[in-house]
């Protein structure tokens, strides 16, 4: 089984919309047998919260099931139970990197590094900018790089 964990600041725009087209684009290519999704945030502002409305309307639109997604914060037990970790930026990783123990067996990184076509590095947090739907076309851009990378190197 493939794990895989996006993370954003707060678990509320930008990681639980990754989880959700992650989720959808796996279940879509036959695979939640062998692939799992989560997804938490590097604070813990938001627990038990369900995605901002923002991203809740992005999904809608584009007929994205979020059901049962509640923000979490990240903790260490996660890099043992994921093979990745996803970030959404340069801060994220940072922060990561800084708080926590990782093992060489999981892969950290950001979410843009399987976006080859994007001239932007990190996916720019709509709950500042407002804009659901640049997050989303970069999300689902690269969610979609990454299953084929998944798909490659474990299936």
């Amino acid at each position: 089984m493939v794990k895989v964990l996006f993370v954003c600041l707060g678990n509320i725009c930008r990681s639980p919309m990754a989880e959700a087209v992650f989720r959808h684009k796996v279940n879509e290519a036959n695979l939640s047998e062998k692939i799992t999704v989560d997804s938490a945030g590097t604070a813990s502002w938001h627990e038990g919260k369900q995605p901002h409305e923002g991203t809740r309307e992005k999904l809608d639109e584009v007929v994205i099931s979020y059901e049962n997604q509640v923000a979490r914060q990240l903790k260490q037990d996660d890099f043992e139970q994921f093979n990745y970790v996803i970030v959404m930026d340069e801060s994220n990783l940072n922060d990561v990197k800084d708080r926590f123990s990782i093992s060489d067996n999981v892969v950290v990184e950001k979410l843009l590094f399987y976006h080859k076509n994007s001239d932007v590095t990190d996916v720019p947090d709509p709950y500042y900018t407002g804009n659901f739907d640049v997050t989303y076309e970069l999300v689902d851009v690269a969610t979609e790089q990454l299953l084929n990378v998944i798909i490659e190197e474990h299936l």
